[in-house]
Formats: C-alpha cells, sequence, structure tokens
C-alpha cells in the first residue's frame, strides 16, 4: 500500500491502527512463561485451534500444559474464529476447596 510515496506493508498498519490480540497468561501459564501478557498480530482470522499451534510454536514450554481459551472473556471452541481485535485468555483447570 502506498501513502503520500511511502510503501507501508498491511502488517505495519493493523499495528498502527491498534489491530493487535491482547493474550492473558495466568496461573502455572504465566509462571512458566514469566509474562502475564503478550500481543500478536495475524494477516487474517484465525481459528482458535490455529491460534493454540501458534502458541506451541512460540512457546513449546506450554505444549504438555491443560487450558482453556477465551476471547472476550467467552470460553470457545477450536473452531471458532478469533480477530486482532479481540483478547485473548487462556484458563487453566481452577480447583477449590
Amino acid at each position: 500500500m502506498e501513502n503520500n510515496g511511502l510503501v507501508v506493508k498491511e502488517d505495519t498498519i493493523q499495528i498502527i491502527r491498534g489491530d493487535m490480540m491482547k493474550v492473558l497468561y495466568f496461573a502455572h501459564i504465566k509462571a512458566k512463561l514469566d509474562r502475564t501478557e503478550d500481543q500478536f498480530t495475524f494477516a487474517e482470522p484465525i481459528t482458535v485451534q490455529q491460534f493454540r499451534n501458534h502458541l506451541y510454536e512460540t512457546y513449546p514450554i506450554i505444549q504438555s500444559e491443560k487450558f482453556q481459551i477465551a476471547v472476550n472473556e467467552e470460553f470457545v471452541r477450536d473452531e471458532d474464529i478469533i480477530n486482532n481485535q479481540d483478547t485473548v485468555a487462556l484458563i487453566p483447570p481452577v480447583s477449590g476447596g
């Protein structure tokens, strides 16, 4: 894309517009990654399963971890779609007592 004579990549425009997916980590996943959140951007909407695969490639240390994924505070299935503007949370199993 050209903007006033400058060539600007589409992914750069997404970042400038704030189209970045916010990912929140909790409990043992947060501890393993030593971070509370990340931001990702993808060229197009992805499925929850594609997102999960991306996480496993980015952070192999969590491949054996059990967690559910919530998008915008709603639990989702692997075939559901995630967009760059969404907030995604990795929710580990919770035990009470």
